[in-house]
């Protein structure tokens, strides 16, 4: 662990496993349904980057989340959805898709929120139902998309411009 480390939400810790190999991961559980945080601190209007979550059709619709939540690893068969559907951004939360197990780690479906993604990557979730090369929602169908649990309404929006 990093010793400079201090984990922005009391319910969850990083664990560092090299650059490219960290995670996010529970110390309690939490039930389908359940609010897991409410998004603060985020800065809004950057650049699209491998630190951004998607926040609106925009070109600059992006959020850097400043926070452990940076550290939300990809699966194709997600355990939580970053909800920032909401027109007011002092709503936006993390939410969760299943139960979840205390000491479990914390995933979201990447092409819920990413119309076309700053960095694509080979997935390695391991899951039954993995998709492969994640790109964004632009390059999947609208079933693969909507079977994940969650979905933006942007991306919504653009799957149903892109199939008219």
């Amino acid at each position: 662990m990093i010793q400079s480390y201090s984990p922005s939400h009391a319910d969850f810790i990083v664990e560092f496993h090299g650059e490219f190999s960290s995670f996010l991961k529970t110390r309690k559980s939490f039930i389908q349904g359940e609010t897991l945080t409410v998004l603060r601190n985020l800065t809004i209007r950057s650049p699209k980057a491998y630190s951004t979550v998607q926040c609106g059709r925009g070109v600059e619709d992006n959020a850097e989340l400043n926070s452990d939540f940076l550290y939300v690893n990809h699966s194709c068969e997600p355990n939580i959805a970053f909800d920032l559907s909401s027109t007011d951004p002092t709503e936006w939360h993390v939410r969760a898709l299943k139960n979840i197990d205390a000491g479990s780690p914390v995933t979201f479906f990447y092409p819920s929120t990413e119309w076309e993604m700053d960095q694509a990557f080979e997935c390695q979730c391991g899951t039954e139902t993995c998709l492969g090369r994640i790109q964004g929602a632009k390059f999947l169908t609208t079933e693969q998309v909507n079977e994940r649990g969650w979905v933006s309404p942007w991306i919504l929006e653009l799957m149903e411009e892109r199939d008219a």
